[in-house]
């Protein structure tokens, strides 16, 4: 899966969990300054794993503060 693609998943997953548009969301943007609660996005990983099926350790989550930071554990975890 491509890095757009990728963005494009987290984009309609976070728009749908969160009720707000993150359709214009870039990688760069700060998780916590998106208005997402840790709730928020544990619904969100969970839905990624899902869409994605992935698996994605808590660990690899550790240190995550921006979308680009998530979708390098989400693309980590990715088998090609």
């Amino acid at each position: 899966m491509e890095r757009a693609q990728l963005l494009a998943v987290f984009q309609r997953t976070a728009t749908e969990v969160a009720e707000k548009d993150f359709n214009s969301v870039a990688e760069t943007a700060k998780i916590s300054e998106l208005g997402i609660d840790s709730l928020g996005m544990l619904e969100i990983i969970g839905s990624l794993e899902r869409e994605l099926k992935v698996q994605i350790p808590d660990e690899a989550l550790a240190g995550v503060e921006t979308v680009k930071d998530l979708l390098n554990a989400v693309e980590s975890r990715i088998v090609v």
